[in-house]
């Protein structure tokens, strides 16, 4: 029988704080994991961690800076003391710089989004896998981006950022596989986020609107199925993928 069953496994979900990251940690608390939520904002994270042990699963919150590897390693090493293992790494934080064009978008917006998007999901990756590696499995998931497939203007960092966790998670996939662990990366369409809402009524907005098929964009809990995919045990052969989530955006001309 096909079980999406997640009881007793631990999950890290990085970003947890607001939008998506939320989302995904109620998802898998709600499914059966424990969960440990890292954030720079440590009071949201407490918050969270309030509802979500009422599904009665643990959840840990841990101040984390994912462009900081110290940071990183003391989260990492807290996880691990309070839960002995990391089943699943959710590789959610993320932010968008925006700008006129490639000439006006500076060094200071580039390094931060890189910093955040891509190096971060390495640095996590990093420090996670020899966890999961001496357990001899594990699950890492890994937030992309439609954006990561396709480009536009004014978000220059953003594209080149998620264009990169595309390839690292091809890449983790084949370093990791003969361990045990499986890669994979979901692609979001536009979702109605705290780090998108602001721009959904812009013009720009309103054009990629007019490009999905469902002629909307994305609600709260539609990715929800796929994490809980690639998180459980009925994902038992797929690595090094992308699930494109975005209502059919990148399917139309």
């Amino acid at each position: 029988m096909i079980t999406f069953d997640l009881t007793g496994k631990v999950a890290v979900v990085t970003g947890a704080s607001s939008g998506l990251g939320q989302q995904f940690a109620r998802a898998l608390s709600e499914q059966g994991c424990d969960v440990a939520i890292l954030a720079r904002r440590k009071e949201r994270l407490e918050n969270l961690a309030i509802e979500l042990k009422k599904t009665g699963h643990d959840c840990l919150p841990v101040a984390c800076d994912v462009c900081d590897e110290n940071s990183i390693q003391k989260a990492v090493q807290t996880i691990v003391e309070h839960f002995g293992k990391i089943d699943i790494l959710v590789n959610n934080a993320g932010v968008v710089e925006y700008s006129a064009g490639l000439h006006d978008h500076t060094t200071q917006q580039w390094d931060k989004v890189l910093d955040t998007d891509l190096k971060g999901v390495f640095l996590m990756a990093r420090e996670v896998s020899p966890i999961m590696m001496k357990q001899n499995s594990g699950k890492i998931i890994n937030i992309a981006s439609v954006g990561g497939i396709q480009a536009g203007p004014a978000q220059v960092s953003y594209f080149a950022a998620k264009g990169g966790v595309v390839n690292l998670t091809k890449a983790m996939a084949g370093d990791l596989a003969p361990h045990g662990i499986l890669v994979n990366a979901i692609a979001p369409g536009v979702y109605d986020t705290e780090m998108t809402h602001d721009a959904l009524d812009a013009p720009g907005s309103l054009v990629l609107k007019n490009r999905v098929a469902l002629k909307r964009f994305g609600k709260e809990g539609e990715m929800n199925g796929a994490l809980i995919y690639f998180a459980s045990d009925a994902c038992t052969y797929t690595t090094g993928q992308v699930l494109v989530i975005d209502g059919g955006m990148t399917s139309m001309l």
